[in-house]
């Protein structure tokens, strides 16, 4: 089956079969493959929510945090895995509402300010509202985005918690799509594979 035409304005989800060339029952006789086309930035965003949300914090934090995660990782230039430690800390205080402080996320310290609806990441001086972000994400993976979502969650809960935290980044390194190097790269679409995903989460 061919793969089906984008129209240039959104991508989509697609399936494609592969014979595997058994008729055996015993065994499944196609393999079913999702493939998403999309740029990093919003996969590493949902990701780091879904990490951050895997880690304690609650959905609309966790939002916040993984956009302003995935903005800060576009400022950086030439990052490889190993780079990003995770920082050791003593017990957390808890911060006043308006008192800015930082969250530890994919190795990365991602500023942030306790308001009165909650953890809210800080992007410039404002912070982050997970309402935008959820749009952001419907707009960039359409109707593919629960399906991402789950993918990713189940990888996440596949580790324990210490081990998501120090390995997170070096995960998503190994499913991000891939893209051409420097420059013809920037924002540049890729294939995000969800059996890769899913296969991450047997693995470990």
């Amino acid at each position: 089956m061919s793969r089906p035409e984008f129209d240039g304005r959104r991508w989509d989800c697609y399936h494609f079969l592969e014979g595997k060339g058994r008729s055996d029952s015993s065994e499944r006789p196609f393999m079913t493959r999702e493939i998403v086309q999309v740029n990093r930035a919003p996969v590493l965003a949902l990701w780091a929510a879904v990490v951050a949300e895997r880690l304690g914090h609650d959905r609309e934090a966790a939002l916040s945090l993984g956009k302003a995660l995935a903005g800060l990782n576009a400022q950086a230039k030439g990052r490889r895995l190993g780079i990003f430690k995770p920082v050791e800390k003593g017990p957390p205080k808890k911060p006043r509402v308006g008192e800015e402080f930082w969250v530890e996320l994919l190795g990365r310290p991602v500023p942030a300010v306790q308001t009165a609806r909650g953890v809210r990441a800080v992007s410039g001086a404002r912070p982050v509202e997970p309402e935008g972000v959820e749009r952001y994400l419907q707009g960039k993976f359409g109707e593919a985005l629960e399906s991402v979502r789950r993918a990713m969650e189940a990888l996440a809960k596949s580790l324990e918690s210490a081990e998501l935290a120090a390995g997170a980044f070096a995960l998503y390194e190994k499913f991000r799509p891939s893209i051409p190097e420097g420059v013809r790269g920037w924002g540049a679409k890729g294939e995000l594979n969800l059996d890769k995903i899913r296969g991450l989460a047997d693995k470990d």
